[in-house]
């Protein structure tokens, strides 16, 4: 079974390792973009804040994995 991992804004994603989900925090959308990069190959799901899939761009729209899910705004 793969992990989650949680992209985005500190105050966002910083509650979602009380549940055992990786967090990296990006504050910058190049730190976004090198997370999403450097995601650990056992990742099955990624919960981005709006500002993170915003980073991403057309990146987040061409992957067909990991899962992504964005936060409401």
């Amino acid at each position: 079974m793969g992990r989650v991992a949680a992209i985005g804004e500190q105050v966002r994603v910083a509650g979602f390792a009380l549940a055992g989900v990786i967090t990296l925090v990006a504050e910058e959308p190049g730190a976004v973009q090198e997370a999403w990069r450097n995601l650990p190959a056992d990742v099955e799901l990624v919960i981005l804040t709006p500002a993170a899939a915003d980073a991403l761009g057309p990146a987040l729209l061409e992957a067909t994995t990991p899962l992504s899910a964005v936060m409401p705004s």
